[in-house]
């Protein structure tokens, strides 16, 4: 269910901190590889600079609302995570360019070219989903890539 869900995207909303210790969120195209997430961001882009200057990140998808069956329940997984930027050039580097190449031929090869872009890598060390009312879970395993039923959830208590 979670990699089924997450299958279905082509971009990633990150929310990275600023300057000034506050949130900010963007979205970004990104790549799953080897399950680690990468984006490839711009030093004009604000996500990017503030992940130079602090490495965790937040990785946000939700279902469209347009999609959903109830608005209040829209199905969600998010993932804490770390970011490194990978050396241009290395073999990890062109790998994963020429998959985002597969997304976007023209833009990519445009912008390979150009030393203001790097190619982050998210590792991620904690996650969480909601599937739907009473359907929230904690996201675990070695790849963080399995739903984990939480042990206390008592659910939802009316008066």
């Amino acid at each position: 269910m979670l990699n089924q869900f997450i299958n279905n995207f082509k971009s990633i909303i990150l929310a990275t901190m600023d300057e000034n210790n506050s949130p900010f969120n963007s979205y970004a195209p990104f790549i799953k590889y080897n399950n680690k997430y990468y984006v490839y961001l711009s030093d004009m882009a604000k996500h990017a600079r503030n992940l130079k200057s602090n490495p965790k990140v937040s990785i946000f998808f939700i279902e469209d609302e347009n999609n959903c069956e109830n608005i209040f329940a829209r199905k969600r997984v998010v993932f804490q995570a770390n970011s490194s930027i990978l050396q241009r050039g290395s073999e990890k580097f062109e790998l994963i360019l020429d998959k985002f190449e597969k997304l976007d031929e023209k833009t990519v090869k445009m912008t390979r070219k150009m030393n203001d872009f790097h190619l982050f890598e998210l590792e991620v060390n904690y996650g969480e989903a909601v599937f739907g009312f009473g359907r929230a879970y904690n996201i675990g395993g070695k790849n963080f890539d399995e739903l984990i039923q939480r042990d206390n959830q008592k659910g939802h208590t009316s008066k």
